[in-house]
């Protein structure tokens, strides 16, 4: 029996078996940017937004601004990858690199992910813990229950999800918009923000923070899974068909990460201006948001609307982790395994530190596990944006539709700043030691 979630189905066309890709197809493009979206608006979004916008104001927005152009940019690379040589990012790196660097690859990929599944565990249980008035333990193991209820809906077909997963995006957006308008940002503040401020490398706690954003914004197994989605979409060597795919490809790429920087940067402007504005510099904890946001903009749907659009966010981000841990384990170690079976071995590694994190922290500590788990993605970016952007200039496997010139410049810049950001941080925290 054939367990490959990303294999081609029976009956199904590439699109080089016809003319230009149908709607239906281009419509497919767009699932793949969505689900390849929400990893960027998970619950450690949420902690690091909060906490930049309550302790600085606007000053961070300008690091949302470039990390949201930097993931863009990165997974725009990813899926070329993934269209022009037909392969993943992971199975690329298993062919091309020896044995003992494709194994710390796989390893520093699995860290990412689950990491990156405490944060959406914790978010999920805070949302729950919200809404509900259960415990943040008992938040925490129904979270893990709601990652399989999600995945159920591909029993009715992979579009099925796909659409859910845009719906909750949309409601996630449409919240959004009202919480901004309660909270009646000062525009021009953010509009200075928008601009890095350069003491970011001097100050630790912005440094801290600015990592984290980072970490929650470019998160490095979104790019092993963006070119997993759309590489069984390689046409058979025709350019002008290359050219069509990657064109509707691009759409629903850049369409799904404008609208999740759209919302990364509400975070922030909101957090900065409900909490900052008021004095409120120490709201860092989620729990501790919720309670507050509702009094300090005069309605009490500015609380409900904060806890639901977590939630949605945390299902969300479920999926995202559980199909990039099947392409990282498929691409490394060409080794496949049903989904539920992914889903229980990412979910249950997350949920011991998680359920940890509440003994430890208690009940209004979470967002201090869920900043670190950021910052961790952080530090795993490089071992994934070094091989990817090494792969998309190699003409021999990208013939002419390797990048190159100012594409290429940008992208080895922004994987040199991402190390130097890192570099500073490990500096930082040495130095504090």
């Amino acid at each position: 029996m054939n367990t490959n979630p990303f294999a081609m189905r029976p009956g199904r066309r590439r699109p080089s078996d016809g003319a230009p890709p149908r709607p239906a197809r281009r419509l497919s493009f767009l699932g793949a940017g969505a689900l390849v979206a929400v990893g960027y608006m998970d619950p450690g979004n949420w902690a690091t937004a909060l906490a930049g916008g309550a302790s600085y104001g606007y000053q961070l927005l300008g690091v949302v601004v470039v990390s949201s152009l930097t993931a863009m940019l990165l997974q725009w690379i990813a899926a070329r990858i993934g269209v022009v040589s037909a392969r993943d990012l992971a199975r690329l790196c298993r062919e091309r690199f020896s044995r003992r660097v494709s194994f710390l690859l796989w390893i520093a990929a699995e860290i990412a992910i689950i990491a990156c599944d405490v944060a959406e565990v914790v978010g999920s249980a805070v949302a729950l813990q919200m809404l509900l008035g259960v415990s943040l333990t008992a938040g925490v193991l129904m979270s893990a229950v709601s990652t399989f209820a999600m995945l159920a809906l591909q029993r009715h077909g992979h579009r099925t999800l796909e659409v859910f997963v845009v719906t909750l995006i949309l409601f996630v957006g449409m919240c959004f918009v009202v919480e901004l308008a309660l909270a009646q940002p000062d525009w021009h503040a953010a509009l200075a923000g928008a601009v890095p401020d350069p003491r970011i490398v001097r100050d630790a706690g912005m440094l801290w923070l600015a990592a984290g954003i980072l970490g929650a914004t470019v998160m490095p197994h979104n790019l092993y899974l963006h070119s997993t989605l759309v590489k069984e979409s390689a046409p058979s060597g025709d350019d002008g068909e290359i050219a069509r795919v990657l064109r509707s490809v691009n759409i629903g790429t850049f369409s799904a990460l404008s609208v999740a920087f759209l919302i990364n940067a509400a975070l922030l402007i909101v957090s900065a201006a409900v909490f900052h504005a008021h004095g409120h510099y120490d709201v860092t904890d989620l729990a501790d948001a919720h309670a507050l946001i509702a009094p300090l903009v005069g309605s009490h749907w500015a609380g409900i609307l904060f806890a639901a659009a977590l939630l949605a966010c945390g299902m969300n981000a479920t999926v995202t982790g559980t199909l990039a841990g099947q392409a990282v384990m498929e691409g490394f170690l060409n080794l496949s395994i049903p989904r539920w079976q992914r889903a229980l071995l990412t979910r249950g590694l997350a949920i011991g530190p998680a359920l940890v994190a509440v003994a430890l922290f208690g009940e209004h500590g979470s967002n201090q596990l869920l900043v670190a788990s950021q910052v961790v993605l952080s530090l795993q970016l490089p071992l994934a944006v070094v091989p990817l952007v090494r792969f998309a200039s190699d003409a021999q496997l990208m013939r002419g539709w390797r990048v190159k010139r100012v594409p290429l410049v940008l992208a080895w810049l922004a994987a040199a700043g991402i190390i130097m950001l890192n570099g500073a941080l490990v500096w930082q925290v040495a130095a504090g030691s």
